[in-house]
């Protein structure tokens, strides 16, 4: 099982790399993580271009989704639900040999094809978070939901 975060966007802080590097590196072997930063659109002070920019960043996104990879979608509309559950679907996506890609839009969001083709909206939070600080929380979360499914102490409830 291979799984991968999508990020629209580049140039992150040195602390988003680090943080998300952190808990890649303590990913099980069999579960490792990777991230993929796609370059945003080019913005222009033109209004009504965010649907353009959007219809291009999905494209990107499109081309860089693993083939079959289940997609989960990071939206503020999404399902909230607490570790444990990420555990039992990371553990469900694992026994049925699922890659997983974790798709985590731009400034401006995602176009709505990329929601509606997700197999999974998942909301982290009704905050609106940077959105390299959700690529570290992804990585965290992914993380505390492997060891929950190895019995390490990681996790404390």
């Amino acid at each position: 099982m291979k799984l991968s975060v999508l990020a629209v966007g580049h140039r992150m802080p040195a602390w988003v790399s680090a943080g998300f590097d952190e808990y890649a590196k303590r990913m099980p072997r069999e579960m490792p993580l990777q991230l993929k930063e796609l370059k945003p659109a080019p913005r222009s002070n033109a209004v009504g271009d965010v649907a353009r920019w959007l219809q291009t960043e999905a494209e990107r996104i499109r081309a860089a989704l693993p083939p079959g990879a289940l997609r989960v979608v990071l939206d503020e509309r999404g399902r909230s639900f607490p570790t444990r559950t990420l555990a039992d679907h990371l553990r469900r996506w694992r026994d049925e040999g699922r890659d997983v890609a974790f798709v985590i839009g731009g400034a401006d969001g995602l176009a709505a094809e990329i929601k509606a083709d997700a197999d999974l909206l998942w909301s982290l939070s009704p905050l609106t978070l940077p959105h390299g600080m959700v690529r570290v929380v992804v990585a965290e979360q992914l993380y505390r939901a492997a060891s929950i499914l190895a019995n390490h102490p990681y996790h404390r409830e």
